[in-house]
């Protein structure tokens, strides 16, 4: 059993940042959360970082400008980060600084079972029936884009839709959502796999990433 907690830090190929934390199995839920913050917040470039929320419930990181996202998957944490925004309104979804990530266990076989909860018709017919880690990514997809947002209450099935799934491989993803005011938000998908996990980031073409510019399609 591992004891100790890893951390590691990546520039993914979108341009967002992500850090994960994994290990400490042998940690209870609540003390795991706690210790895997911890060693976030001390592997900062700079300083100590403290992860605080918004009233929406979104994460944001205390005292920084900077757009974040949050996962935590068994033992297992992701933060993914943009660059600092200090002009940007974070309590408010903006294109440029929309970001969302998500991360599930590829072997975990409960999505299969919530398929008509998460999928609308046409997206089943993208997916196959019995194709778990297509179920994993369309799961950590839409979680994604709900997160990325920022809009309590937005219907996780109908209001996101799947255009393509990205790959493991590194192709990319498209979804769109749709707002509570009718307005079509286009969304861009990166996935890679992590420790046994799908790790999945959602972005805007407009989002501005660390390569000093908006996403490519």
């Amino acid at each position: 059993m591992e004891t100790t907690f890893t951390y590691e830090r990546l520039r993914t190929p979108i341009g967002v940042k992500a850090e994960h934390i994994s290990g400490g199995e042998q940690y209870g839920p609540r003390a795991w959360r706690l210790m895997a913050g911890q060693v976030y917040a001390e592997n900062g470039a700079e300083s100590y970082r403290v992860i605080d929320h918004l009233p929406s419930g979104a994460p944001m990181l205390a005292d920084e400008p900077c757009r974040i996202s949050v996962t935590h998957a068994g033992h297992m944490l992701v933060v993914a980060t943009l660059p600092p925004a200090p002009h940007a309104d974070l309590e408010e979804f903006s294109e440029t600084t929309a970001l969302g990530v998500d991360a599930e266990r590829l072997d975990r076989t409960q999505v299969l079972k919530v398929r008509e909860r998460f999928l609308q018709p046409a997206e089943t017919e993208l997916i196959p029936t019995g194709d778990l880690k297509a179920h994993i990514m369309a799961w950590t997809a839409k979680e994604a884009i709900y997160k990325a947002m920022l809009t309590p209450g937005l219907d996780f099935r109908d209001a996101i839709t799947l255009r393509s799934l990205p790959s493991l491989a590194g192709s990319l993803g498209h979804a769109e959502a749709r707002r509570p005011s009718g307005e079509k938000v286009e969304f861009l998908l990166c996935a890679y796999e992590y420790d046994g996990h799908a790790v999945t980031l959602a972005i805007t073409p407009s989002t501005i990433t660390f390569t000093g510019q908006r996403a490519a399609e």
